[in-house]
């Protein structure tokens, strides 16, 4: 072994060896461990040489991609000060590529002895190596060819978020179902290319740890939301142990138009709290990775999951903006999900800063804001929940889209006014600093939660396969089972079921913002009341195929397409009932049935029901260019109404293209004033232009 260098950090092959650079400001000193071919025998241990600042490092000639290693850092062992090296204990590198498997759970993985007084102020002795993994070198070199992210316009996005293994698992037609492979198959591209998707976004893809107490109640880690290595793919998600599978899925889904947006978890890791193993980040510098509390034995746990990582380190931002040009840049993918981003604009013990450093890091960096950045703007920690105040270019899954859309399809009195924002871009949470209506991405349901048909088929969550008695998952969920708890054969509830979905898709896709679907919801996937699946690697979230409906799959390929065919419902430019720069006119009306504008206390009677809204071209909109373009929609929760349409200009007429009551209605256009609108339906309308003579 020889010097090396400190940069880059990581396992880095140079085509005549492999340089080691691994980050510890508090050890005293970190050795590399190689292991056999495969990874059974421990064949050498080296001591790093050289150490710059805090970055140790060192070089070894010869070595190759495939070579399989680990750390082990000594130090001082002293919990209540912070410290919990232990050089027993097999540690991952944080910036390893690729991870041979995952922990094997054994009490020698924990640096503290199990079940003796003292608890994780003892120290254990056994080697964790028999129970751990191995970091695995690569050359992450791929022949992309002509392969261009997308970058398609925030304004035309639909995102779809999928589960790598659920969606492909029970596809008839996918050859190699659960991993990255099977994902970006011909039937895959097929049916969303078909849908009309443009954008996936997957539930976390990088290696995370399956949870012990899961393991022992024959249950698994699921989604995904507990990462030990941020660079390195999901090993279960690899059909033959190579990372280019990675790289492969992304190249076949740009081929098809399509963008990849990865959820990651740069919150908290998988090592849990003080009582969690020592897998990596502990070992290598407990104090600095994580952030403590006043004493020091103890973890802040901002998330919920026992730890919370230390962005205020530089050396731990530096790993997080690594690690996220590293997926764009070598990886190819167009965007990320930030999992509890409140918690990455935490600053000291402090509560939420949008100036935070990772904030003002990722702002500043030219790859990072070329792509997409979504937030979920809540963790539990004080003052948690930020929704709307995240800073630009960020986007934000907005949940009181979620809460208002279940309320008012449900019929909960004096939900108008709140629908009438989220249709319009939440400019309440949004419309500032220079955000566009896109920064919403409105959601009906997520994977944390019930699926849609989930929400009108239960009123009560059903979780007891988790084994957790029912107590996890949301309460509150805005549901209606309307009439019988789960499914039936009543045709009439049925038929009510599927309308009501329709209703909810249909108001998803005519909303200014950015609209997510969850995977399954398109063909009526239930989860049969089960609102809290992390851990249900079964058929519960395996997305069954053989069961799709078939019509309300159309219906929302319909949809889509009609979202498309009218950018209007997608602009950029939030809408105010102002005068707009385009032609000087108004961009949006609020009317009442009769089509009279709506007052304060028409908008203040918890009674109405049924919301008409006429909009027009904005000034942002070059796909009209001078020619004005509208349409008119009516959400309507209560009883049929008699509906008066808004004047045709000359030289036009409004034709009835949607209308949820009938799926199959034909577009036809309005003889008279007014139309009837159904009882629980959506109808909408579009301007047309006569056809000349």
């Amino acid at each position: 072994m020889t010097a090396g260098r400190a940069a880059p950090l990581g396992a880095t092959f140079d085509g005549d060896g492999v340089n080691f650079a691994v980050f510890s400001e508090n050890a005293s000193r970190v050795t590399l461990c190689l292991f056999s071919k495969d990874g059974e025998t421990e064949v050498a241990r080296l001591d790093l040489p050289e150490r710059d600042g805090d970055v140790w490092h060192g070089y070894v000639s010869g070595l190759r991609p495939g070579t399989l290693y680990g750390y082990r850092a000594h130090g001082p062992y002293r919990p209540d000060e912070g410290h919990r090296f232990n050089p027993n204990k097999l540690l991952l590198d944080p910036y390893a590529k690729r991870l041979t498997g995952h922990p094997v759970w054994h009490d020698a993985l924990m640096g503290y002895r199990v079940g003796e007084r003292g608890g994780d102020l003892t120290f254990d002795t056994r080697d964790s190596a028999p129970f751990m993994p191995r970091c695995a070198v690569e050359d992450p070199t791929f022949s992309w060819g002509d392969d261009l992210h997308p970058r398609r316009p925030h304004k035309d996005s639909l995102i779809y978020e999928a589960h790598v293994k659920g969606l492909t698992m029970r596809h008839p037609d996918v050859a190699e179902p659960g991993t990255f492979l099977g994902l970006s198959s011909d039937p895959m591209l097929e049916y969303l290319t078909d849908l009309g998707i443009t954008a996936v976004e997957l539930l976390p893809s990088q290696a995370f740890l399956n949870d012990r107490f899961l393991v022992e109640k024959g249950l698994t880690n699921y989604w995904g939301y507990q990462t030990i290595g941020f660079f390195a793919p999901e090993p279960r998600y690899l059909d033959r142990a190579q990372i280019a599978e990675f790289q492969q899925m992304v190249a076949r889904f740009h081929s098809a138009g399509i963008e990849v947006l990865m959820d990651v978890v740069y919150n908290h890791t998988g090592e849990g709290s003080e009582l969690g193993p020592t897998l990596s980040f502990r070992g290598l510098d407990n104090k600095s990775y994580y952030r403590l509390s006043q004493d020091a034995r103890y973890y802040v746990n901002d998330t919920g999951t026992g730890n919370t990582l230390n962005v205020d380190h530089p050396m731990v931002l530096r790993m997080i903006m690594d690690s996220l040009r590293y997926w764009v840049e070598v990886m190819h993918v167009d965007g990320f999900r930030f999992d509890l981003c409140s918690t990455l604009g935490r600053v000291g013990s402090g509560g939420f800063d949008r100036g935070a450093s990772f904030f003002d890091a990722v702002r500043q960096d030219p790859v990072l804001t070329q792509v997409k950045l979504i937030a979920e703007p809540w963790d539990i920690g004080p003052g948690g929940y930020q929704l709307g105040a995240f800073p630009p270019p960020f986007m934000e899954w907005n949940d009181k889209y979620r809460d208002t859309l279940r309320r008012f399809w449900r019929g909960d009195p004096g939900t108008v006014p709140a629908l009438a924002d989220r249709l319009t871009g939440s400019a309440v949470q949004f419309d500032h600093s220079g955000r566009p209506a896109t920064s919403s991405v409105n959601l009906l349901t997520a994977h944390d939660g019930f699926t849609l048909e989930d929400v009108v088929s239960y009123n009560e969550k059903h979780n007891d396969a988790n084994g957790e008695q029912g107590k996890d998952g949301h309460g509150e969920n805005f549901s209606h089972n309307l009439g019988v708890e789960g499914p039936t054969r009543d045709k009439a509830i049925q038929a009510a079921r599927v309308r009501r979905k329709r209703n909810m898709m249909a108001s998803l896709l005519l909303s200014q913002g950015t609209p997510m679907i969850l995977a399954g919801d398109e063909m009526g996937h239930s989860q049969s009341g089960n609102n809290n699946a992390y851990c249900q690697d079964n058929e519960v979230s395996w997305i069954d195929w053989s069961a799709a409906d078939p019509e309300f799959l159309e219906f929302t390929r319909t949809m889509i397409a009609f979202r498309k065919a009218n950018p209007i419902l997608s602009q950029k430019l939030f809408l105010h009932a102002r005068e707009r720069a385009l032609d000087g006119k108004e961009d949006l009306f609020w009317r009442k049935a009769d089509g009279a504008t709506m007052r304060q206390s028409d908008w203040e009677d918890p009674s109405l029901a049924c919301l008409c809204c006429e909009l027009r071209t904005a000034s942002d909109s070059p796909d009209y260019g001078t020619s004005e373009m509208a349409v008119f929609a009516v959400f309507n929760t209560g009883p049929e109404q008699i509906i008066t349409v808004p004047e045709a200009s000359a030289g036009r007429y409004w034709a009835w293209h949607i209308d949820t009551a009938d799926p199959d209605r034909d577009v036809t256009p309005i003889e008279g004033a007014t139309v009837i609108v159904p009882d629980d339906a959506v109808a909408v309308f579009v301007l047309e232009r006569q056809a000349s003579a």
